[in-house]
């Protein structure tokens, strides 16, 4: 059900050496870009109509519109199950909790006497939002996106998620109900590359989205090509490629628990990737094991986890030692990487790249996807090892405020115009000497 590779016996290699021999999922968004580029233009030519069209041929609904009715989302709220809206709420509180602590405050350094830097902190002015809603449906990804947004102060705040025919070309109604309980009431039915397309150029007319500084949320390749379609125009999270887990494990971990970690998130697609590394082959064994019942006792067997799991980008890694498997998971970079270790505080702290750590038997994934109270919005790919999940900080741009008076300028003139004439730009300098009677002050 699922490979393994033993790199026991021989050092460890270096670096892309060392990544070049772990698992990973083919998931080419350079090819899909050919392939968006026409919807994206389509969109920016012909705006809500393509859109509409759109939404035809790709989810076979008929839309008269395309931004919901705020009737639509209200009703939606009112008819949502009460255990569902309860732990929504829950989710919602504790994603607050985390990321308005996140939010960073004005500070100003002086550098000299007379001289200041003040760095502030400005939310971008709007932002589109995007809630997958393919094979699965994800009320809490549009947690995940909007109370960082909201959180960071975003003033304009957008979300688009597919349409469903099963609801009358309206996105799935959980989805609108969380829209709902974060007082959201600007929500499209557009998915795909399409919707990132409106979010870039806007749309006219009643119906009509204005333009986004920024688009955030998970997708699937077509929304990932979409954002690197329009990376430099718009402000981007990242390009989300299928979900990974990997588990750094030794004996002391539950093979029972090991296994179902790895089990949830091969559900989420048959390209999730799911990696176990280990010094313990008792270990890898017993969850190779555990896998097949558990398996064959949940959903989305056939068309999601078992190709997943047998597919190339998942396995068991055997290691000598968890010094070797901390080396192989920091070489991975995992979205989310589970420490099931003895002292797995202790291992956790050295780990380097991962989107989110999950420590002890206690904390597993499926935590915090929900509930946890962090973002589940991570990088991909390996992508850890330079870039964030999603956070307040996604949202705000840093801006230098100088300001400097005469005597502290006077003071470090010879400087910049040192350093002007060692670029050969002199009118940099000259910028200086205008203001001193074109005469550099003597120190």
């Amino acid at each position: 059900m699922i490979s393994r590779i033993d790199l026991r016996g021989d050092a460890l290699p270096e670096g892309g050496a060392l990544r070049d021999l772990l698992p990973r999922a083919e998931f080419d968004v350079e090819a899909a870009l050919e392939k968006v580029r026409p919807i994206c233009e389509d969109v920016h030519h012909r705006g809500t109509a393509a859109l509409i069209e759109y939404a035809q041929k790709f989810d076979g609904v008929e839309l008269s519109q395309v931004r919901v009715p705020t009737e639509a989302i209200k009703a939606a709220l009112e008819q949502l199950d009460p255990a569902v809206r309860a732990a929504l709420e829950e989710s919602i509180r504790r994603a607050r909790i985390v990321h308005r602590e996140q939010r960073r405050t004005e500070h100003t350094t002086q550098v000299v006497p007379g001289g200041t830097v003040t760095e502030k902190w400005v939310p971008v002015e709007r932002v589109g939002l995007y809630a997958p809603g393919g094979r699965s449906v994800y009320p809490s990804s549009v947690v995940m996106n909007v109370v960082p947004a909201q959180e960071a102060g975003v003033e304009s705040i957008a979300l688009a998620s597919p349409p469903q025919k099963e609801f009358g070309g309206l996105p799935h109604p959980t989805i609108l109900a969380a829209c709902a309980l974060l007082g959201v009431d600007e929500v499209y039915a557009a998915g795909g590359a399409q919707a990132v397309a409106m979010f870039a150029y806007g749309t006219s007319g009643p119906d009509g989205c204005p333009p986004a500084n920024m688009v955030t949320g998970p997708g699937n390749i077509w929304v990932a090509a979409a954002k690197r379609y329009f990376t430099g125009k718009i402000g981007i999270d990242t390009e989300a490629g299928p979900t990974e887990i990997a588990v750094l494990a030794d004996s002391t971990a539950d093979p029972v628990h090991v296994a179902a970690d790895l089990i949830s998130q091969a559900e989420h697609d048959p390209l999730a990737a799911a990696v176990l590394v280990t010094d313990s082959a008792e270990l890898a064994d017993a969850v190779e094991k555990e896998l097949e019942p558990q398996v064959a006792a949940t959903k989305h067997v056939e068309d999601r986890i078992k190709p997943a799991l047998a597919g190339k980008q998942s396995a068991i890694v055997l290691v000598d030692s968890l010094e070797d498997g901390l080396k192989v998971v920091d070489a991975y970079g995992a979205e989310h990487l589970e420490i099931q270790t003895a002292d797995a505080a202790a291992w956790a702290a050295r780990v380097r790249n991962a989107g989110a750590i999950f420590v002890g038997p206690w904390a597993p994934v499926s935590l915090g996807d929900y509930c946890a109270g962090s973002n589940h919005v991570l990088p991909t790919g390996g992508c850890a090892c330079h870039s964030s999940g999603l956070s307040v900080q996604s949202f705000l741009r840093g801006i230098h405020i100088v300001d400097y008076t005469r005597d502290a300028l006077a003071e470090v003139t010879h400087h910049v115009v040192t350093l002007a004439e060692a670029e050969d730009l002199p009118a940099h300098g000259a910028a200086l000497k205008a203001r001193f009677g074109w005469k550099v002050p003597t120190q």
